[in-house]
């Protein structure tokens, strides 16, 4: 290197400092690395901080080749760098090499290798400088770290990454938006984000979008994407302004995909609803089951099926036909059912015709017609007639229909049908309950027609049993009232009887067989046919009570109770006696209409083993004395003993006139004691009166 510079020597303090020394003191405070190399390769020069790089001491490098002293990688290095500079004379920079220490720790450096010329232009050597990285190394990895770091957070959690201009332009590539959207990079640059969102969620979007950018506030919101696979996904979004010196420098904005949690929510919510829509199903059914289980007719039935088709199903016509095999034809019960034939109570449909109800029996399998046409095919294809369809279709306003057979051990009974005026859609869940319904229904029809064929069997029975008139006796006026329970109630075993005995007194006697139906109306036939016998063979009352009680334990069942008022009266004095087995004491009636309870001991039911005991009781002239049976005087609301109190009391309200009729003074005591009361039992009433006229011998 020449010694000569164009720059004068600068002396300061009394010191000269020369090129060399100046030289010197810069390479060895230098903070970089240097190291000098002549034309054959060999160390001339090298500083501190190369020693660093090296780990070997600045005297060990001098007139030696980096191949003597150096690692095989750092060597090549170097060699490779001198052998370019000695053929290209240009310099090569920015080699990378990285070193370990003695403690173990690794550097990493940076090095650039330049061809020293003299003044001439001639290659003196070649200049090495390097520079330590490693701080900067170290920050890089963090930094590269931190992004991964960040990255793998946003991707774990399904984020999509996005920055805007402070306009709200897309200025960045976004690859993760694109990769989900299909969008292309111009597509995506051109017109953004909002160009993927749903169209029914676009305008609310961008318009928050806008109102984020005007206000510079945080943008929320959530919206549909559409998907390169043509679908879509649910996604929220969050971008904020970054604002440096109180303006917006640009937006980030952040999506993530929320499709899971929706789809778990709609789940859910589908779920509920149908949880929601089951438990409302079985409670209806169960509600239309008790209220079946209460009906004890057809018509009562029919009636709670019309309840359930307007109620449950919101039907706007409910109809219920009932099987006749032997016709082959069905008989509507209700009128106003079924719009498309004139029908009414008794309508015969054969099941020849084609139509909702005959499919229903004739399959034994649910028709369900959602809509006309759905109705119109299933029609064609059962053989009904397309013209006579098309009339019915076309003068009706029902659009949807059900037919349902009424099936009892696989025997059809019947069938229901219910339509409705707007297309109807009838999911897997609604057919099972519908047939659930159905076989409920079902039951119940054949429950309600057994116990009208019992009904009217026991009322005839009854009925066959009870006097059809009352004997016409000198000097006594008889009269009486029999009114069944509440209508459609199973007849019970209540009867009366009054016939005259050989001595010409007359007997009068109400009893009551405990139960319903024909047994009870059986039982109450053999027990009016034992007493009339033993009556007229020895007709005092304690003895007839006395036989009815043998004749019971032989006859009747242990568990049956039966009770009777039986007296025996002079017509012509009024004079008589009584005896009572477990039943209500008797009425006395004075003309003035004071009522008063014959103070007896009721004494035992039939075939209780007791002593029987009778009691004078007398009818003077102008009174009436009246025998019932306890329906007039107790029910479920009102005990018997507040029964027998009413009964006193209503005496005193009958007016003058009826006081001395007793037909009159029956209605009246009848009408009055079952007055705001549901009738629950058969209520007796037999009446005894001596008219005023009577004279006693």
């Amino acid at each position: 290197m020449s010694a000569e510079t164009s720059v004068p020597r600068p002396r300061e303090s009394g010191l000269d400092i020369s090129d060399a020394g100046l030289f010197r003191g810069l390479m060895s405070e230098a903070p970089f690395a240097f190291a000098f190399f002549d034309p054959t390769g060999r160390f001339v020069r090298v500083n501190p901080t190369f020693t660093e790089l090296t780990g070997l001491p600045v005297d060990r490098h001098l007139g030696k080749l980096p191949a003597d002293l150096l690692a095989a990688d750092l060597t090549a290095m170097i060699d490779s760098a001198l052998r370019r500079i000695a053929e290209e004379v240009l310099p090569v920079t920015d080699q990378r090499i990285r070193t370990r220490a003695e403690n173990g720790e690794t550097r990493h450096w940076a090095v650039s290798f330049f061809p020293m010329h003299d003044d001439d232009g001639a290659v003196l050597g070649t200049a090495l400088f390097g520079v330590d990285l490693t701080a900067r190394q170290q920050t890089e990895e963090e930094l590269r770290r931190s992004e991964e770091r960040y990255r793998s957070l946003v991707e774990s959690q399904q984020q999509l990454v996005w920055i805007t201009s402070p306009t709200g332009a897309v200025i960045e590539d976004a690859p993760q938006w694109r990769a989900i959207t299909g969008q292309g990079l111009e597509e995506y640059l051109a017109h953004g984000w909002l160009d993927a969102v749903h169209p029914d969620d676009r305008p609310g979007a961008e318009e928050a979008w806008r109102e984020a950018l005007r206000g510079r506030t945080m943008f929320e919101w959530s919206y549909r994407v559409r998907t390169r696979a043509s679908g879509y996904r649910h996604f929220e979004v969050r971008a904020v302004p970054i604002i440096r010196h109180g303006r917006v420098v640009e937006w980030v904005g952040a999506n993530t995909d929320v499709t899971p949690q929706r789809e778990a929510e709609e789940m859910r919510g589908r779920l509920t609803d149908q949880l929601g829509a089951a438990a409302l199903r079985t409670a209806r059914l169960q509600g239309a089951t008790a209220m079946l289980a209460e009906a004890l007719t057809v018509e009562q039935v029919v009636q709670v099926i019309i309840d359930v088709g307007r109620t449950a199903l919101a039907a706007d016509n409910s109809a219920v036909a009932l099987l006749d095999p032997e016709r082959a034809t069905l008989k509507v019960i209700n009128s106003g059912g079924i719009p498309d034939v004139a029908s009414g109570p008794g309508e015969d449909i054969l099941l020849s015709r084609t139509n909702v109800m005959t499919m229903a029996v004739n399959s034994r399998r649910p028709v369900f017609a959602e809509s006309p046409d759905s109705l119109r095919t299933q029609l064609v294809d059962a053989g009904a007639d397309e013209e006579e369809i098309g009339r019915f279709l076309a003068h009706t306003e029902e659009r949807a229909w059900v037919g349902l057979p009424l099936l009892a051990a696989g025997r059809a009974l019947g069938a229901l049908r219910f339509s409705f005026t707007r297309p109807q859609k009838i999911s897997q869940e609604d057919g099972v309950f519908l047939e659930a319904l159905a076989g409920q229904c079902a039951l119940a029809v054949e429950r309600a027609t057994l116990f009208e064929r019992e009904h009217r069997t026991a009322e005839t029975l009854q009925r066959s049993l009870l006097p059809e008139r009352l004997p016409v006796v000198r000097g006594l006026q008889l009269a009486h009232r029999f009114r069944p329970g509440t209508r459609h109630i199973q007849v019970g075993g209540d009867w009366y009887d009054a016939f005259v005995l050989q001595d010409g007194r007359v007997a009068a006697v109400v009893g009551d067989v405990m139960g319903k139906g024909v047994k009870a109306a059986a039982g109450m036939g053999r027990i009016r046919n034992a007493m009339r016998a033993l009556a007229l063979t020895n007709p005092p009352p304690a003895a007839v009570l006395t036989g009815l009680d043998r004749v019971f334990e032989a006859t009747e069942e242990e568990e049956q109770v039966t009770t009777l008022a039986y007296m025996v009266v002079e017509p012509a004095t009024g004079e008589g006696t009584l005896a009572l087995a477990g039943h209500p004491p008797p009425l006395l009636i004075s003309p003035q209409g004071t009522g008063l309870l014959h103070e007896t001991e009721p004494g035992t039911p039939l075939g209780w083993a007791t002593s029987r005991r009778q009691f004078r009781f007398c009818v003077p002239p102008g009174h009436t004395a009246v025998l019932y049976s306890d329906g007039l005087v107790e029910n479920r609301k009102r005990g018997l003993d507040a029964g027998l109190r009413e009964l006193s009391s209503v005496v005193s309200e009958a007016p003058p006139e009826v006081i001395t009729s007793p037909n009159m003074l029956l209605d009246f005591l009848v009408d009055r004691m079952l007055s705001g009361y549901e009738q629950d039992d058969d209520v007796t009433v037999l009446a005894v009166h001596v008219p005023a006229s009577t004279k006693s011998d």
